[in-house]
């Protein structure tokens, strides 16, 4: 697995502002007269990063009104995956950390009022290990709620007092069978499992997100062993989120010159969606 450091990585910063939907990007991208040595150790110690764009949402990734500030970089090549520029260290502006944690703090008072705060996502957040805990480490100093959304694949990189920085942690299981997680991820589905059971030792609050794609995660076989995962982790989760299938990102796939295997797949029924999300109700989850 290459993260850019430990092996050769393009960076390409965007001209001008990154779009996502309505979201900007944070419009402080460094000048671009920097040495790939100088940025290869300036990312080893958080002190820049690579953003891929960011924007503003109220009770989607986490409560309230949040910043959800999107990472580029991921060890995970998801099927399914709706935003696959992220994926590379190829899209995305050059940001320094304390220019981000600036723009952050601005929002504060909104965060307070809504009882919202910041949410690190990608791609996978925990890619740019050191700009991301320098971020949630501030973030968190200034009495923000943070939040992550991850896989877990790399929650290795976390320390515990890393974790004491993080209130929430959203988790993505993608499959709960390890033979369909790695065909839809090209990764294995342990290191997962390890990241929600320490979660779970820590105490640590948990948002489940769990995505439905027809002929591909949805067997009821894997629906359960998904259930039997995180019920040991039951009283740190505060809800499931049961996530049904778009392919809204199938251009982008084609944009990136990318091969795309779910041209032909349809969003589950709202039967299937109601029939998963009983499965984790009746095992005592609040479900979404």
């Amino acid at each position: 697995m290459t993260d850019g450091i430990n092996a050769s990585v393009t960076v390409r910063p965007s001209l001008g502002p990154k779009i996502r939907g309505i979201a900007a990007g944070l419009g402080t991208s460094i000048p671009l007269e920097i040495t790939r040595p100088e940025l290869f150790d300036a990312r080893r110690t958080g002190e820049l990063g690579l953003v891929h764009s960011w924007e503003l949402v109220t009770a989607v990734d986490g409560p309230g009104t949040r910043m959800t500030l999107f990472l580029s970089g991921c060890p995970l090549r998801c099927l399914y995956c709706h935003n696959p520029d992220t994926m590379g260290m190829r899209e995305g502006t050059i940001e320094k950390v304390d220019d981000v944690i600036a723009k952050v703090l601005r929002y504060k008072r909104i965060f307070s009022l809504s009882g919202g705060g910041l949410t690190l996502s990608g791609g996978e957040p925990l890619f740019q290990t050191a700009f991301a805990r320098r971020i949630l480490q501030a973030t968190h100093q200034a009495g923000i709620h943070t939040a992550i959304d991850t896989s877990g694949f790399l929650g290795a990189r976390l320390s515990d007092a890393d974790l004491a920085d993080i209130d929430l942690v959203l988790l993505d299981v993608k499959s709960g069978d390890p033979e369909i997680y790695r065909h839809v991820t090209g990764q294995n589905l342990q290191p997962t499992i390890d990241f929600g059971n320490r979660l779970a030792g820590l105490n640590k609050k948990i948002w489940i997100r769990f995505v439905l794609v027809p002929g591909l995660t949805d067997s009821i076989d894997n629906v359960l062993k998904v259930r039997d995962i995180i019920s040991p982790w039951h009283d740190c989760i505060e809800r499931v989120e049961v996530l049904p299938f778009h392919n809204m990102g199938q251009d982008k796939w084609k944009q990136l010159g990318m091969n795309y295997q779910l041209t032909d797949v349809s969003p589950p029924s709202p039967q299937q969606l109601r029939a998963t999300q009983q499965v984790f109700a009746d095992a005592g989850f609040v479900v979404y």
